[in-house]
């Protein structure tokens, strides 16, 4: 019997990559990015590259792989991405290396957690502190990989919206990888 093979030689891949998600998306959805780390999927791409406000991209883990970033930005041409990571000092070479794109990115080596320290090296802030400092009230896209600080950062975060008469979410869609 002829079984699809899986990518052999030097491509990075993680069983997960050949698996759509498992959630409810009443629009397409893409994988966006390289195979294993970089990748997310998606929900309505094409919905937020025709949204009338620009599209605000929140990254957090950026490491040095920026393969997202730039596929959502190919896809999505009005979007502009805040990204945020303490391990390196600029976006990766997909972003930092092409000129039509990355005049739609900015970059901050801090480390996203639950508490405001902004005199720590590295500096830690909030997704609402964030938020406030860049004058967002929406995040269209928030991606957060940050290697298992994800449940104190976004504990925090949620915090204030958990309860009957708590105000919306102000994020569109989270791409989250657990730990």
């Amino acid at each position: 019997q002829n079984f699809p093979r899986f990518p052999g030689g030097d491509i990075f891949y993680t069983l997960w990559d050949f698996f759509i998600p498992a959630f409810n998306c009443p629009h397409r959805v893409d994988r966006l990015g390289g195979l294993g780390d970089g990748g997310k999927w998606v929900c309505g791409v094409d919905r937020l590259a025709t949204q009338r406000a620009p599209c605000v991209v929140y990254s957090f883990g950026i490491n040095k792989d920026s393969s997202f970033e730039a596929a959502l930005l190919k896809r999505a041409p009005n979007c502009e991405i805040w990204g945020y990571d303490f391990s390196v000092t600029i976006f990766g070479p997909e972003i930092n290396n092409n000129p039509v794109l990355s005049p739609k990115t900015h970059f901050f080596p801090y480390k996203l957690d639950a508490h405001d320290n902004p005199h720590l090296d590295p500096p830690e802030f909030t997704i609402q502190t964030l938020m406030q400092r860049n004058g967002h009230e929406f995040i269209d896209v928030l991606k957060i990989d940050i290697e298992g600080g994800e449940f104190v950062a976004l504990a925090a975060f949620l915090k204030p919206f958990v309860g009957a008469r708590a105000p919306n979410l102000p994020v569109g869609q989270l791409e989250i990888e657990i730990h």
